[in-house]
Formats: structure tokens, C-alpha cells, sequence
């Protein structure tokens, strides 16, 4: 064979691996819509939606569902106060801050520190309700015939269990003792250190 029938060879040789690669590529780009096409025609199933949209709206559909919070309050015997929630119940978004208050007074004659523990019913969804400020942070004083709105913003957590449609935001204020007595010392002292000085 002369050198010129082997280079034309040669060049066939190469001019057919290109076709066939090129047949290869148009022949995978073709799957796509073919199987869109088989799913639809042959099984009914429509492709429209990708994953991404589907995650999207199924984001959309998270963020809009609506939640019942209700709010419950009350004192321990041993505080004389008058506590509750100022609005019994409210609708709210999930992964939205809300805020709501407490309407505290105090019906002794005396300054009292109270503190007060929460809870969440029902208790599986006490994980997915988060209080960013609350009252119940840190202890309250509240001089003789105060009142006060004791706020608390909360958000509750878009992962919140499907079957869980209403969650009970209770507290209960406990009188502080130790903090109640060290306040009233305190208050006496003031008092004492007030008397005007009489001349002997």
C-alpha cells in the first residue's frame, strides 16, 4: 500500500470514529426528552416540575402554614398577684417571630419578687417553640398595687410535627423567697436611712 492509500485510511478511519462519537452524544441528548415523552405518553406521569421547584413549593407550603397558640397563666397560693395572658389565643406562621404579653399586678402591700416557669403542650412540641425574650428570663419585682405587660416573643419551628395544629404557651409565677426577703431588707433600710435626724 503507498503512503498516499495509508494516509486516506487513515483519515477514513478517523472521519468515522468522529461520526460515531458524534452519533453517540446526539443519541444521550436525545434521552431526555424521549423518557419525558415515553412518562407522559405511556404512563400519564408529567415531568414539569424539577426537584428544584418541587423543594421550592414544598418550602412555600411550609412557610405558609398557620399554627393555634394559646396562652394560659396563673400564680402559686403563696404569691399574691393577679396574672394572665392579655390575648387568650392566636393564629400564627410558622418560622414568623410573634409577640404577645402578660398582664401581671401586684395585689399585696409589700414589693415581691415572683418567677415564673413555663411549659408547652403538647410536650413533643415544647422542642419547636422558641422564646427569644421572655419574662420568665430572669426574676420579676413588682412594688405594692404595680402592674405591669410582662412581653415574650416566640418563633415556632417550620419542622413543627404535621399532626400538631394547636400548642399551649402556660406559666405559673412562684413567689421568690429569697429574693422577695432580700428586696424588702433593702426597701427598710432605704426607709430608715430617709428619717429625718432629730436633735438630742
Amino acid at each position: 500500500m503507498s503512503g498516499k492509500a495509508a494516509t486516506t485510511a487513515k483519515t477514513a478511519g478517523i472521519g468515522k470514529m468522529l461520526l460515531a462519537a458524534l452519533a453517540a452524544f446526539a443519541f444521550t441528548f436525545s434521552l431526555v426528552p424521549l423518557y419525558r415523552i415515553a412518562c407522559e405518553k405511556v404512563f400519564g406521569i408529567r415531568l414539569d416540575n424539577t426537584a428544584a421547584s418541587v423543594d421550592a413549593g414544598a418550602g412555600v407550603v411550609a412557610e405558609a402554614r398557620m399554627v393555634t397558640v394559646e396562652f394560659d397563666g396563673g400564680v402559686n397560693s403563696s404569691l399574691p398577684w393577679s396574672f394572665r395572658p392579655n390575648q387568650a389565643r392566636m393564629q400564627v406562621q410558622v418560622g414568623q417571630q410573634y409577640e404577645t404579653t402578660y398582664y401581671a399586678h401586684n395585689d399585696g402591700d409589700r414589693a415581691i419578687v415572683g418567677t415564673a416557669t413555663p411549659s408547652v403542650a403538647p410536650a413533643r412540641a415544647s422542642g419547636y417553640f422558641a422564646k427569644t425574650e421572655c419574662f420568665c428570663f430572669t426574676a420579676q419585682t413588682l412594688a405594692a398595687g404595680e402592674t405591669r405587660d410582662m412581653p415574650v416573643r416566640f418563633i415556632i419551628d417550620p419542622s413543627l410535627p404535621a399532626d400538631v395544629k394547636t400548642i399551649t404557651l402556660s406559666y405559673t409565677f412562684f413567689k421568690n423567697d429569697v429574693l422577695t426577703e432580700r428586696e424588702q431588707q433593702s426597701a427598710a433600710v432605704g426607709a430608715s436611712s430617709n428619717v429625718p435626724y432629730a436633735a438630742p
